[in-house]
């Protein structure tokens, strides 16, 4: 007896375009026996499958349980329509007619296969710089519209041979309807400029004489411009570091592969998986003592920022130099990356050679950073592999939402329903070529999603370039979010949380409903809304931001809020503190601030660490290495008190202890503090959980005591996962209190 043929109609929503969607189902379906065709469309794919029940149940299970590698599944539904009698299974022609709610894949690193062909001089794409296929390439950083196909990216100027065209069109082809699909036929083409020399044919060869010969080269990638230079040529290092007016932040180094990456810092299973894996992030090792690296690359950093090479073109070029080089943003510092051959002019000064081609670039995306926090990574930047990737949250919202985000470390983020998708990395919103890709990234992101935000969530300092932008727009609802609810909404959006919970949020600085600044919060936190409960005590904040550029006058206020003096420190600084000693001691109206950020900074002055930095951050990042993290005593505090643990710093540096004794005690003081006050507040609210975020969290010493101390007590502790703790997750929390209001 035949049995009767059935027919559903199945869609399949998420991250299911440019990723190999289709040429799956129809290997699926042609291994099921079933008919019918897939395509895709403004939803996302759209399948119509016919045959018989157990193969259509068979092709559910595989939809939902093993998707291709680079999809993100966030729905399949089924219908069952009346058979037609279809006997093939066909992929259809892309179409959109209504609203678009497909998401966008993220760039992903070159794949296995891909990289065997592209070393193999009997393949036709060997030494294609271009090669890609459906499980790997760029993505986001091309496309210029939805539904996703060539046309939609700018790949679109370079139409495919005839060989190209048929692996394209042959469903058992690993390149079937993979849309930048090329080759050195039909594909982009690389180009090297050294000036006075002749490149040759060879682009890449050339590129990698000059770095050989220790010239800085501008190289471009998936997500924009590149700075590269022999990480252990101390010369070329160094000039880029005086070129580029980057005086103390490191350097990432591009390590040719795993065992290399391992001979400059400490490799764990985790730490290769995440170097190897689609989305090949930076990731911060502990850095080995010899490793072979000019000192400029790191200066006085116990660790070191590698990465592999992403793209044929830096495995090409990795393959010619052999050995790791500095990879480090195409721009001069405070600027966004360098992506359009048109602005390289910025880099006039910078590179002495440069290796570009002609595939444009749509959207800049910086390389996205991470540390590898008890066996899980933990984000310092999310940007290119990851972005833009959604976050389903707890609660859903019933008209669009823009978040803002912050002005440090922006990003912004959009919100349909109860799916939020966060910007690539922006940058600092400082000058008028970052708000400039502030803009345009809203745009275009909107676009690719169809969407008109209707309601714009912002931070409430009014100073900020994004609070800014939002009072400008015209016809949407604002809604103000405190920059330290935000910090703990986001945390709580991405594990799916509601609250309320109690929140530690611990940052540099963040505008207050009081109209204070901010920094080191014990609050009662949901998504909706939020009560403070303790902090640190205000200080004064002498010179505003200029105190957060000179950490020495926090070491100075913060002494005087202690009631104590270190002569030593008075003795290093001289008469540098006098003004702001009668700054303090006058009438004038001087800021004050609760920030955790800042009594870091005070600590490492008075420890003789770093009395003035050159980047956000700097003091207590160093301050945290310098900790001998054996030492298990810490100064006591009575409640979550600055100026007692400022007096234990006092008292042991009076009394010569070691300046690693000094700040692991000071860390320690300051965990056991938070966890004192956040179990309090647990206990008397009826809380069972509590969320760490705040930029003063990347500090791993003290996230891991605040953290273990919590614990110890039986209570849930939820940190970042899906986003930076800093302010690169603002824009996240912000669109989750919209929706949640």
């Amino acid at each position: 007896m035949v049995e009767t043929a059935v027919r559903a109609r199945i869609r399949v929503s998420g991250i299911v375009q440019g990723v190999g969607f289709r040429p799956f189902v129809h290997g699926l379906a042609e291994e099921l026996g079933l008919a019918g065709f897939v395509g895709n469309d403004e939803l996302g794919v759209i399948i119509e499958a016919e045959g018989s029940g157990a193969a259509l149940a068979a092709l559910l299970v595989a939809l939902r349980e093993r998707p291709p590698p680079l999809a993100l599944v966030s729905a399949v539904a089924a219908t069952d329509i009346p058979a037609v009698g279809d006997t093939a299974f066909a992929i259809a022609a892309s179409s959109a007619g209504g609203r678009r709610v497909a998401l966008v894949p993220a760039d992903t690193a070159t794949c296995a296969d891909c990289l065997a062909e592209l070393r193999d001089p009997a393949d036709r794409r060997y030494r294609h710089p271009f090669i890609t296929c459906t499980n790997c390439g760029p993505r986001f950083t091309i496309i210029t519209d939805v539904p996703y196909d060539r046309a939609a990216t700018t790949m679109a100027a370079f139409p495919m041979c005839a060989a190209c065209a048929a692996e394209y069109h042959d469903p058992r082809d690993r390149r079937f309807h993979a849309q930048p699909v090329s080759c050195h036929e039909c594909g982009p083409r690389l180009r090297c400029s050294v000036p006075g020399d002749d490149p040759g044919d060879d682009p890449v060869a050339a590129a990698a004489g000059a770095l050989r010969a220790g010239a800085v080269l501008a190289v471009k990638g998936i997500g924009g411009f590149h700075l590269a230079a022999l990480a252990g040529d101390e010369t070329a290092v160094a000039a880029l570091r005086a070129r580029k007016h980057r005086e103390d932040k490191p350097f990432a180094v591009l390590a040719p592969s795993v065992s290399a990456a391992g001979e400059l810092g400490e490799v764990g299973p985790v730490e290769a998986a995440e170097l190897v894996s689609r989305r090949a992030p930076i990731v911060l090792l502990r850095r080995r003592n010899r490793a072979r690296l000019a000192a400029a690359v790191a200066p006085g950093n116990r660790h070191v920022g590698v990465l592999l090479p992403y793209t044929p073109i830096h495995h090409m070029l990795l393959d010619e130099v052999r050995e790791p080089i500095v990879l480090t943003s195409g721009n001069v510092s405070d600027e966004p990356i360098v992506h359009r051959d048109g602005d390289l002019g910025r880099l006039a000064g910078i590179a002495d050679a440069v290796l570009t081609h002609d595939r444009p670039i749509r959207t800049r995306a910086d390389d996205s950073v991470v540390r590898i926090v008890r066996g899980a990574p933990y984000l310092a930047r999310r940007s290119r592999g990851f972005a833009p990737e959604p976050v389903e949250l707890a609660v859903a919202a019933d008209r669009t939402v823009l978040g803002c985000g912050a002005e440090l470390k922006n990003t912004f983020c959009l919100l349909r329903g109860s799916t939020a998708v966060p910007s690539h990395h922006i940058g600092d919103l400082e000058n008028v070529e970052t708000l400039r890709a502030f803009t345009d990234g809203i745009a275009h992101l909107s676009r690719l999603l169809d969407v008109t935000p209707e309601v714009v969530a912002h931070d409430l300092h009014p100073e900020y370039l994004s609070t800014k932008w939002a009072h400008d727009q015209e016809g949407v609802e604002l809604v103000g979010v405190q920059h330290h609810h935000a910090h703990l909404a986001s945390c709580l959006a991405e594990h799916g949380v509601a609250g309320p919970v109690i929140g530690i949020a611990c940052d540099g600085l963040g505008y207050g409903t009081d109209g204070a600044l901010w920094g080191c919060e014990v609050m009662d936190v949901s998504l909706a809304a939020f009560t403070r409960l303790v902090h640190l005590e205000p200080v004064a904040l002498p010179g505003g931001t200029t105190a957060i550029r000179q950490p020495w006058r926090m070491a100075v206020a913060w002494l005087r809020a202690a009631g104590v003096s270190l002569p030593a420190f008075d003795a290093r600084l001289g008469t540098r503190t006098d003004p702001v000693r009668r700054l303090l001691d006058s009438d004038v109206p001087v800021p004050s601030t609760t920030s955790a950020g800042r009594l870091f900074d005070a600590v490492a002055a008075l420890v003789g660490v770093r009395d003035a930095v050159t980047y956000e951050g700097q003091a207590a990042i160093e301050l945290e290495q310098l900790a001998d993290p054996s030492v298990p005593s810490g100064y006591p505090t009575a409640g979550l008190c600055g100026a007692d643990l400022i007096r234990g710093v006092v008292a042991d540096l009076r009394t010569d202890v070691p300046a690693a004794v000094v700040a692991a005690r000071f860390h320690n003081g300051l965990a056991a503090a938070l966890v004192t006050s956040a179990t309090g507040a647990a206990r008397s609210h009826g809380r069972d959980t509590v969320a760490l975020s705040g930029g003063v969290f990347q500090n791993l010493l003290l996230l891991e005591r605040v953290r273990t101390g919590l614990e110890a007590t039986g209570l849930r502790v939820l940190v970042h996962s899906r986003m930076p703790c800093n302010d690169g997750g603002i824009s996240l929390g912000q669109v989750a209190v919209a929706a949640s209001r």
